[in-house]
């Protein structure tokens, strides 16, 4: 089993910016990437951004690319979320989640997920 838990979300004001963090524990041996998904209320869970533990390839939803970005920190098992030039549609609980296989972005394949995070963008 992997453990994770993320911290960082909050309250900001369109045009800021913000730093999420996940921590993993556990059987992290067995992590081949690490992801952010979020929902927004009413919505379903989507997609964030994507990053291959061993190799740090990365991956974004549209939405976020060019504001977004992903890292990792292999060392202290973390992996973080900066968010630039906030928007009030990026309003969500945003998850962090760790894949076991290759496949990037889709829900179903991340195997372990961590407790989530409200992140407000206000206008």
């Amino acid at each position: 089993q992997v453990q994770l838990v993320e911290s960082g979300g909050g309250l900001v004001q369109a045009g800021g910016s913000l730093r999420l963090s996940c921590v993993a524990s556990g059987r992290t041996f067995s992590i081949y990437g690490m992801g952010w998904f979020r929902q927004a209320p009413g919505k379903k869970r989507e997609f964030v951004a994507d990053i291959g533990w061993t190799i740090g390839d990365k991956y974004y939803a549209e939405s976020v690319k060019g504001r977004f970005t992903i890292s990792r920190d292999i060392a202290k098992n973390m992996v973080y979320l900066q968010m630039n030039s906030l928007k009030p549609e990026d309003t969500a609980v945003y998850y962090c989640a760790a894949r076991r296989d290759s496949i990037v972005g889709v829900m179903d394949e991340y195997n372990y997920w961590g407790q989530g995070t409200q992140v407000t963008v206000s206008s």
